[in-house]
């Protein structure tokens, strides 16, 4: 997966870029008052290669200017059906407010509609305030119930979305 938006590029992630995620990622962390958990929650970010890579997934990473500004990734689960989990979005303060985030959950979407899943799963926390309100722009809807998903203790919402068959 490559593609530009505006002065943006996002590309498949590479072992290269471990760092640099994590740096992104901790740095959005803690602008919420949020920890970088990399023995936890975010062991995913540590482990690319098994989490996503080889368990069917994707994470790319975002660029501008050859600098990494932002992430975003999903796999596989065992819940739901033929679902994913959307992972680890995360946008620089000075990227947001420039449609990106809603580009990349939109090319996020076709990607996982390509490979036949039709279900998409996120957790993320009330504090993330315009991602929330991304997820629920976008038709993603808290369900009843939270049945079977792994839960964070930073993670405190839960959303879904029914793709097309």
């Amino acid at each position: 997966m490559q593609f530009a938006y505006q002065n943006f590029v996002v590309r498949n992630w590479e072992a290269g870029d471990r760092e640099a995620a994590a740096a992104v990622i901790g740095t959005v962390l803690a602008e919420y008052g949020l920890t970088w958990e990399p023995s936890e929650a975010d062991l995913d970010v540590v482990e690319v290669e098994t989490c996503y890579l080889d368990a069917g997934g994707e994470f790319w990473v975002v660029e501008r200017d050859g600098k990494l500004v932002g992430t975003a990734a999903y796999y596989p689960v065992p819940y739901g059906t033929q679902a994913v989990e959307i992972r680890k979005m995360y946008l620089l303060p000075d990227t947001r407010g420039q449609g990106l985030g809603s580009v990349l959950l939109g090319k996020l979407e076709e990607a996982i509609a390509a490979k036949g899943y039709t279900q998409i799963w996120i957790e993320t926390a009330t504090v993330l305030k315009e991602a929330t309100r991304l997820y629920e722009r976008k038709g993603y809807v808290r369900p009843t119930g939270k049945e079977g998903i792994p839960e964070t203790a930073r993670c405190d919402r839960v959303y879904v979305k029914q793709l097309p068959s």
